[in-house]
């Protein structure tokens, strides 16, 4: 009975000396709450379903995922708080920001605290132009995006007033000098070039502005909120315009702002991931579930599993070995097909479109 019993605390207590497998951190943050919380619900959905089919499959170097998710509701400030709370739970990823003004800060904690990033949705240039060794996106850039936009509006409408507004964003400021570049590349020179401020409710005075210039064609570097109040705006004022912006209109809660005023509203955008081959059996998934993966729901899937293929190849999860990996090997395939790794951390190919509204819902043209 004794030996018996000496025994079992023997076995308790090289139980307790083996090492366990600890499951893995990884991350998503984005705007969960706030104006562009559709966009964080967005990326938040992209995560879980690829942490949940990851898991599915046996995890990650045989350990499992665990998400967590930051709320920095598109905030510089709020975003480095969330970046620090990462690197407190020992996250290894980070599949975000969606805001270029939270993921440029917040790239710079996540580089000294050694947590490898890879944006959905942060496409201006200075991410990975000013980043680290762990700037990574799955999306375009805005100088990529810009030259499309610019080149389209000059191509299409050389006879009409243009004016460019921007919200003074990184993004949307940023998105906008990027076409206002390739709009006077292509020889054509804006009307009026105007800042106006996010989060207003009344944007009469701007309206009156564009009236009077005589502007009939209106390019938003800016998010959709925004852009849909500009738009009913210009309409009760009378101004009939057309309304061109960039991806942050890829969001099924721009017509539900506008209504039938967004009709015929324009955006730039990457060729719908969710008509893709490659993308086709996780998109079946999401449909299940009654989601429609709009927007930058693949491209955060992407990210998460473009991230687990790069830490089976490297046997680890070190974040700057894993960030080694993913520029030295590739293309990776992915929900979107495959994407390589410039030395900045930048997809090689992007392939920007122009999509247009109508009737309720968006469209390559």
């Amino acid at each position: 009975m004794r030996r018996t019993l000496f025994a079992g605390v023997a076995l308790l207590a090289l139980g307790a000396l083996a090492p366990a497998k600890a499951d893995i951190r990884i991350a998503t943050a984005g705007p969960i709450t706030g104006n562009y919380a559709s966009f964080g619900a967005q990326l938040k959905a992209g995560a879980e379903q690829a942490v949940a089919d990851i898991n599915a499959r046996g995890g990650v170097l045989g350990q499992k995922l665990v998400l967590e998710v930051g709320d920095d509701a598109c905030d510089p400030k709020q975003a480095v708080s969330v970046a620090n709370d990462f690197a407190a739970k020992g996250v290894k990823l980070v599949a975000g920001h969606f805001c270029s003004g939270s993921s440029i800060p917040a790239s710079k904690v996540y580089a000294e605290e050694g947590i490898l990033q890879i944006s959905p949705a942060s496409t201006n240039p200075k991410y990975t132009d000013e980043g680290s060794w762990n700037t990574f996106r799955t999306c375009g850039r805005d100088d990529q995006q810009g030259v499309v936009a610019g080149k389209f509006i000059a191509r299409e409408f050389k006879d009409r007033k243009v004016a460019i507004l921007h919200d003074n964003s990184a993004y949307g400021k940023g998105l906008a000098d990027e076409t206002r570049k390739a709009l006077n590349a292509a020889g054509m020179k804006e009307t009026l070039y105007s800042p106006y401020t996010p989060g207003e409710k009344d944007y009469s005075a701007l309206v009156s502005r564009l009236k009077q210039a005589g502007v009939t064609v209106i390019y938003v570097g800016g998010y959709h909120t925004e852009t849909g109040l500009i738009m009913r705006q210009a309409k009760q004022q009378g101004l009939n315009p057309t309304i061109i912006g960039g991806d942050a209109l890829v969001t099924n809660e721009y017509w539900q702002i506008t209504g039938d005023t967004g009709e015929g509203t324009m955006m730039t955008f990457p060729s719908d991931p969710r008509t893709r081959p490659t993308a086709a059996a996780v998109v079946k998934e999401f449909k299940a579930k009654g989601i429609d993966p709009e927007g930058y729901v693949l491209y955060t899937y992407a990210a998460v599993q473009i991230w687990a293929e790069a830490a089976q190849k490297a046997g680890t999860t070190d974040p700057k070995k894993v960030a080694a990996v993913l520029k030295a090997n590739g293309p990776w395939e992915s929900v979107l097909g495959k994407i390589a790794y410039n030395k900045k951390g930048d997809p090689v190919e992007s392939d920007y479109v122009v999509y247009r509204w109508h009737a309720g819902s968006y469209g390559e043209m």
